[in-house]
């Protein structure tokens, strides 16, 4: 009873552990996360180890090897195999969970605690792991290094094996066929009924005049080589019964063929698009900074345009797959996802996110996707689409920052056109950069020549450029619309702070040059810090 006791105590010593925790995550993600950056590096340090045991091994068996490769292959090699199959084994599941389980359910229970019972379900989850099919191939890859037993090179082999844990494409390979597993056992129990049939046929009919068939082992070889249509040659029925079945063979064994590939094709059709995404996914975690446009509407497409043109990045999701499609052929990165649905940015890592944009058609759709993305970040910015005015209370309420109405900016640009169509046609110009002419934000930073500067020392004349006007933000204010200020034509005695935001207009080369200029004065002023 002490024993079981101490052993209580010490799971839940390991469970309340932050440091033993720590560096069981630090293993699990190294072996097992895709997504952790570490392990791609760990990938290909194992895979050089494999290649060249295998190499060296291969060369051992015609020449000896330098003492040195024998020392790296046999202690070196084999030393972080064993290592890495112990702590496969270790993080495969945790075995201080099971005895505190068990322990609180004795407790609940008023029983006593069954050591038994947690034993084996301890032995029960580390020979799950240990009879898998990667893990029995990681056991046999360590055996070539005995080379006392010369029939164990033969296990060279399974180091070669080894390479499917450490490559994603050959993974995605066998995840496919495993999808399809009820299909394809089916075909190879008819393939082997049809094996047998056939292979017991030829040896009755040929067995006492063909001298190429003496043995069942003959006639299974042979049928096997007819119904995959090689065809060696180096057996051939010589009775025109064995003749007959060989026609029967071959014609069975090309509709075999096509059943089989027909199932290979159409699991990779299912599983091409969550391969495809999954990579785009993980395309897009790799971005620093990127921005997320949901509905590949008009207006999304006439946004990932610009977008691409100044060189940002961004990703779409859609729920529909012709969508996705055409977005995927215009070079953008896409997922087919409903947005509406948790599952669609369960994989985002909302950090990188500068910006959501919610631009579907349908202002229910818009709603329901600024809910879902607000259940991910409280932080992430959103901008989102209304078609109809009477939607922008409910947008801000489901946690839109900032809420486009095209119809009504439409409407007010016609109307203006009508009176005023010179200054408009100007206007729409800036706005979608025709003439190169552009309406830009720079932003006021630490240390730059602006920090602290009366508007009239900044000589926007010799930049070529036009102020508009100055966002200031004032992070004390109650709401958001008091916090976000815009001075239009502000006082040539205003202060210019960090954090301002000026409002300007000019050609692009002009723009480029000024944030240039606001930035390299900043990083002088960071060196000298």
């Amino acid at each position: 009873m002490r024993i079981a006791q101490y052993i209580v105590d010490f799971a839940f010593l390991l469970d309340n552990s932050l440091r033993y925790q720590r560096i069981k995550r630090f293993f699990r993600n190294l072996l097992e996360n895709d997504d952790y950056p570490y392990k791609r590096y760990f990938d290909y340090f194992m895979i050089f180890l494999i290649l060249s045991s295998v190499v060296i091994i291969i060369e051992e068996v015609k020449t000896p090897i330098a003492k040195w490769l024998y020392f790296y292959d046999v202690y070196f090699v084999t030393a972080v195999f064993i290592i890495e199959y112990l702590l496969r084994l270790w993080v495969y599941n945790d075995v201080h969970k099971i005895i505190i389980t068990e322990y609180e359910e004795s407790l609940f229970l008023e029983r006593e605690f069954d050591i038994k019972k947690v034993c084996k379900e301890i032995l029960k989850k580390k020979l799950e792991y240990i009879f898998s099919p990667l893990a029995l191939i990681d056991l046999l890859a360590i055996l070539p290094s005995y080379r006392e037993f010369r029939i164990l090179r033969i296990f060279v082999l399974f180091r070669v094996f080894k390479l499917l844990r450490y490559s994603q494409n050959i993974t995605h390979f066998f995840q496919v066929l495993a999808a399809k597993k009820l299909e394809l056992s089916t075909l190879l129990v008819l393939v082997a009924f049809t094996i047998l049939v056939s292979g017991i046929s030829i040896y009755v009919f040929e067995e006492r005049t063909n001298p190429n068939i003496t043995t069942l082992y003959d006639a299974f070889y042979w049928a096997l080589v007819t119904i995959s249509t090689v065809g060696y040659g180096d057996i051939a029925p010589t009775t025109h019964e064995g003749r007959a079945i060989t026609m029967i063979i071959i014609l069975v064994g090309v509709g075999l063929i096509s059943f089989s590939t027909s199932i290979i094709v159409s699991a990779f059709s299912e599983k091409l698009t969550e391969i495809r995404e999954n990579r785009i996914i993980h395309s897009a975690r790799k971005l620093e900074s990127y921005y997320i446009i949901c509905g590949f509407t008009n207006m999304a497409r006439l946004l990932a345009k610009r977008l691409k043109r100044e060189g940002v990045d961004f990703l779409i999701i859609d729920y529909d797959i012709e969508a996705v499609n055409k977005a995927l052929s215009l070079g953008y990165l896409a997922i087919c996802e409903d947005a509406t649905q948790s599952e669609a940015f369960k994989q985002i890592n909302f950090n990188n996110v500068k910006a959501v944009m919610v631009l579907t058609n349908s202002d229910m759709h818009n709603i329901y996707i600024c809910l879902n993305v607000r259940s991910f970040s409280k932080e992430c910015f959103i901008i989102s689409r209304a078609v109809d005015y009477n939607s922008h209370k409910k947008l801000k309420l489901a946690g839109a920052n900032y809420i486009i109405s095209p119809y009504v900016t439409a409407g007010f640009f016609a109307a203006k056109v009508i009176n005023e169509p010179i200054a408009i046609e100007a206007i729409n110009d800036i706005l979608i950069a025709r003439k190169n002419a552009l309406c830009e934000q720079v932003e006021v930073i630490r240390g730059s020549f602006l920090d602290g500067i009366k508007i009239k020392d900044v000589n926007f004349d010799k930049f070529k450029l036009i102020l508009l006007g100055i966002v200031r933000i004032n992070a004390d204010a109650p709401t958001e619309e008091l916090r976000r200020k815009f001075y239009f034509n502000p006082d040539e005695q205003e202060e210019l702070r960090v954090g301002d935001i000026l409002i300007v207009m000019g050609y692009s080369i002009s723009i480029a040059h000024f944030k240039s200029q606001v930035v390299e004065s900043s990083l002088h002023y960071d060196k000298k810090i």
